[in-house]
């Protein structure tokens, strides 16, 4: 019985990550088939109908998903390389000005903007990775200063910090934390997201928990 349990969690073990990875990509491959099989759904229909000895196949559910996944990441790998060229930052600004004049779609996409800029840099200055108190003094949390603020009663220096969640980084909590109960580290942005979203497996061996 012993030797069963061992086995049993030995599997579990296994399993677990392999299943996490499953459910990962199948929700990603979902993600990206879901954006483009508007098009191309009633495009295979159509070539599979009009001649279904050459393209009956195009009719098939698999065929379908694999074609929409493959034109969505086509799609992104051509934004991502006209966005490098002069001429797509030039549709990027024209896109970024357009959004600018719609008071909603201009804050969020703002907000979302500069967080991931700021995500894409080096951490140095005031937008560093440190630790702070959260959710309570004797826990710390993973965050990233975006900004330094001043307390209008004191003159305190107070930071914003973006607490993301694991395993998900792109929501979290925002904390604005005295600059004095910061815990700096010297860790870089890829480090602090390596650590967050593999749920503290991807680490260093040694952190700055007590503040010196």
């Amino acid at each position: 019985m012993n030797r069963l349990q061992a086995y049993f969690l030995t599997g579990l073990l296994t399993l677990t990550p392999i299943w996490l990875v499953i459910i990962v990509f199948k929700f990603v491959f979902g993600l990206l088939s879901d954006i483009s099989q508007p098009v191309i759904g009633p495009l295979s229909t159509h070539l599979s109908t009009s001649n279904p000895t050459v393209f009956g196949w195009l009719d098939e559910p698999w065929v379908q998903t694999s074609i929409a996944i493959g034109v969505t990441v086509g799609f992104i790998l051509a934004v991502g390389f006209m966005t490098r060229r002069v001429l797509g930052q030039r549709f990027i600004g024209w896109f970024e000005a357009m959004v600018n004049k719609v008071p909603l779609a201009k804050t969020v996409y703002g907000s979302a903007r500069k967080l991931l800029d700021m995500l894409q840099t080096k951490p140095d200055g005031t937008q560093r990775v440190v630790l702070i108190n959260f959710p309570h003094e004797n826990m710390k949390s993973v965050g990233f200063v975006t900004r330094i603020l001043t307390d209008e009663a004191t003159g305190e220096e107070l930071a914003a910090v973006y607490v993301p969640t694991t395993p998900n980084p792109t929501s979290g909590y925002l904390e604005i934390v005295p600059v004095s109960q910061l815990i700096p580290t010297d860790w870089t942005a890829d480090q602090a997201m390596s650590f967050i979203i593999s749920g503290g497996a991807v680490s260093p061996d040694k952190i700055p928990f007590s503040k010196a």
